[in-house]
């Protein structure tokens, strides 16, 4: 493992060459930090990564094929604010390449077929309008269709305020498609990652037959001052981490990002029987 000594000074750093850990503030090598899959070699914490990293860690080689990528929002309701959204969505599309902040498709992960959905916090921070409501529920009804189990890597921020009250149903929708996962006794796995938060934490990301979190993924529904102010009670500290939270028995397991692919197989068998 290459950590720069704190002796030296960011003159001697080459651009881009090492990241700062955000949790132990030692400088990594990037290319070590990339290897490991955004997890820091010295604390173990889990810098975000990008869908198509995501999908790499979990899709066997060459399998993925995506769903839906067509499917991009538009502003229906000419939202203005400081910026409209129609400028917002401009933006995120050429700063990432992607048309929304989630990806779907089907893939195998140790020969096994499923469906898989990836949330991107880089896109908007990950909020859910229409067509990410939309490409979840109909990955969810193509999986009940082909008969395969789902896994869901969740992030989010909330609500896409942009959308109103179009984007607060997304949370019926979504739900209503894990329903009929569930009525097809077909598996649904979600993967709650840092952060999943507001109405996807309140929708589709809790209702997974398994959950399992990233450590020290920042899990919840509202911020920590609302929730202070509104029962008028002081919180636990760390009461919207995943650590907190298995404790208390809203997650399965805690699964470091390395060891997740195999944990979601060994899942998946118990819950599936062998492959096919």
């Amino acid at each position: 493992m290459r950590i720069l000594s704190k002796s030296h000074t960011a003159h001697d750093i080459p651009g881009g060459l090492w990241v700062k850990c955000p949790s132990c503030t030692e400088m990594i090598y990037r290319e070590e930090l990339d290897a490991a899959h955004g997890v820091c070699p010295r604390c173990g914490y889990h810098n975000p990564i990008g869908r198509k990293e995501r999908i790499a860690l979990l899709a066997d080689e060459g399998t993925f094929a995506e769903w839906d990528g067509d499917l991009r929002p538009t502003d229906f309701l000419g939202f203005v604010g400081k910026e409209s959204y129609r400028e917002k969505l401009e933006q995120n599309w050429r700063k990432t390449g992607e048309n929304d902040a989630v990806t779907t498709g089907k893939c195998k992960l140790e020969g096994r077929d499923i469906a898989l959905g990836v949330m991107d916090f880089s896109f908007l921070g990950a909020s859910m309008g229409s067509v990410v409501g939309e490409r979840i529920a109909r990955m969810m009804e193509r999986a009940c269709g082909e008969r395969m189990p789902v896994v869901m890597v969740c992030a989010s921020g909330g609500a896409r305020m942009y959308e109103g009250m179009l984007s607060l149903m997304q949370m019926a929708k979504t739900s209503a498609a894990a329903g009929k996962l569930a009525a097809a006794r077909l598996p649904y796995v979600t993967v709650l990652t840092h952060p999943t938060t507001a109405g996807v934490m309140a929708s589709f990301a809790a209702l997974g037959d398994v959950i399992l979190a990233e450590p020290g993924a920042l899990i919840g529904f509202a911020g920590q001052r609302v929730i202070r102010e509104t029962i008028q009670a002081e919180l636990p500290p760390g009461f919207q981490t995943s650590e907190f939270l298995l404790k208390k028995g809203l997650l399965d397991a805690i699964v470091p990002r390395g060891e997740l692919k195999s944990a979601l197989a060994k899942i998946l068998f118990a819950l599936a029987g062998p492959v096919a």
